[in-house]
């Protein structure tokens, strides 16, 4: 399946957003390496995934902080390509490796990822479900970020 990914970076007055290739990132470090390589003068970083009618990630670089991260719903990044890159311990709430079993389906990680620009816990966690598609959501978050324009410049 196909995959959309972007980095979106917050400057003193708007965003910029330029499209990525994560095919050669190998882990969540590496996604946090190339967030803060886009980033500028410390300001929030974001990293939007989405993978074609099935889920969407955000993973949000603040300087030389860990990654915070959400997922949409666990169990199909965990059946995607990049599960072991998403899927880390502070998004799934325990180790993947203690686990033999998949993820459980549904939002995991840290749903109050955007709640300081815009984006609630609540809205994050309904826009990950409900039946919207992931690429909508990503419009949406856009939209309450004030990106969205440059959002579909790249998409």
């Amino acid at each position: 399946m196909a995959y959309f990914a972007a980095v979106l970076v917050r400057t003193e007055q708007t965003w910029e957003a330029r499209e990525v290739d994560l095919d050669d990132v190998e882990d969540l470090d590496g996604i946090a390496d190339l967030a803060r390589a886009s980033s500028v003068d410390e300001e929030p970083v974001l990293v939007l995934v989405e993978q074609e009618d099935t889920w969407f990630a955000v993973v949000r670089v603040d300087g030389e902080e860990d990654p915070r991260i959400y997922v949409s719903d666990a169990a199909a990044v965990g059946r995607s390509a990049y599960g072991d890159t998403l899927l880390t311990a502070d998004v799934l709430g325990h180790d993947p490796d203690d686990d033999e079993e998949a993820p459980p389906s549904g939002p995991a990680g840290d749903e109050s990822v955007l709640a300081d620009l815009g984006v609630t816990a609540d809205e994050l966690a309904e826009l990950g479900g409900g039946g919207r598609l992931p690429a909508d959501a990503l419009v949406v978050i856009a939209e309450r970020l004030g990106c969205a324009d440059e959002l579909e410049t790249v998409r």
